[in-house]
């Protein structure tokens, strides 16, 4: 598999659950990596460890601030931008904010990138910009109407890519993300992702809350193949692969009430206890599509994209991680 080595590369949103693995991957294959930060949402722990590396730098920073970005482009030759407002209900209370931080903060790179001269710019997008769609598996050409602001702003992101390619001859990869987890991903607070806030309320014995009926399904994405996927996008040489947005993803569902229960059965080898939780049922979610399941094929055939984990290993992969950080 193509990896990155060598390299001088900038990972926005750096101490975030996905860009700080990104970070440890990159020092341990020989990059000089920056870090640019508001830490926001972000944590200083994801990245402590890296701190006294004489290849990492840490710049604080808002990508909302265009002499930021500027700063945090310069003398780089790959851009993983992963810095956003993430979650469905927090851009539903607070759309403003989103909207500033995912499209604002996102074209201020584009410009950083476009004006530094930067090779090569691999940004996360959503599989929330596939909407109303009911098309399964999803397919990158065909999407739905957006059913969120944070979905609005994924889009226009993609838009924005587009656009910036055709007139300024840039490089631009987008990664739709599907439903991302695995260590490091932040289990506390009102936006805190299904799997590790499911995880959290096991060890403590107490009932997760399912939105709706559990039937909802997800393809489930662990963090290695993210990274695979990074990878991949911001060395490709196919012209055909680039200014174009892929799904990364497993291509499989797993049902919510199929997700607890893997869950309970790999905890109960810490606690055989919480075999005997059960689970409380509770509203669906506003702005929440029922299904979701991803065609890779294109990310297959044009990157060389085959990740390395179901869902079923990834959780038995990060759950040793769960356990010691959320018990």
């Amino acid at each position: 598999m193509r990896t990155i080595t060598g390299k001088r590369v900038l990972v926005t949103g750096g101490a975030g659950f996905i860009g700080s693995n990104l970070i440890e991957k990159l020092l341990k294959q020989n990059n000089t990596v920056r870090c640019l930060d508001n830490f926001s949402t972000g944590k200083r722990e994801n990245i402590s460890g890296f701190l006294s590396h004489p290849s990492f730098q840490l710049m604080e920073g808002d990508i909302r601030n265009l002499e930021s970005c500027q700063k945090a482009v310069n003398d780089i030759e790959i851009v993983l931008h992963q810095a956003a407002l993430g979650s469905v209900p927090r851009s539903i209370n607070d759309p403003i904010t989103t909207n500033d931080v995912n499209i604002g903060g996102f074209l201020n790179m584009l410009v950083a990138a476009r004006d530094a001269g930067v090779k090569r710019l691999v940004y996360a997008a959503s599989s929330s910009t596939y909407g109303d769609s009911e098309e399964m598996p999803k397919m990158e050409d065909r999407i739905g109407k957006p059913l969120s602001p944070y979905a609005i702003t994924k889009y226009v992101d993609e838009l924005y890519a587009d656009v910036f390619a055709k007139l300024y001859g840039m490089e631009l990869i987008g990664l739709r993300y599907f439903n991302v987890f695995g260590p490091r991903q932040d289990p506390d607070g009102a936006y805190a992702a299904v799997i590790p806030k499911f995880v959290s309320a096991l060890i403590q014995k107490q009932s997760p809350v399912v939105n709706g009926d559990g039937t909802f399904s997800r393809d489930f994405t662990y963090v290695a193949n993210v990274l695979q996927a990074n990878e991949l996008a911001a060395t490709v040489e196919n012209k055909e692969a680039v200014n174009t947005v892929y799904n990364v993803a497993c291509g499989a569902r797993t049902s919510l009430n199929q997700l607890v229960d893997y869950l309970k059965n790999l905890l109960s080898d810490f606690d055989e206890s919480i075999g005997g939780v059960e689970v409380v049922y509770g509203p669906e979610r506003k702005g929440d599509v029922p299904h979701s399941l991803a065609s890779i094929d294109k990310a297959r055939e044009l990157l060389g994209y085959n990740p390395e984990y179901n869902v079923a290993e990834g959780l038995k992969a990060a759950i040793q991680w769960y356990w010691e950080t959320l018990s």
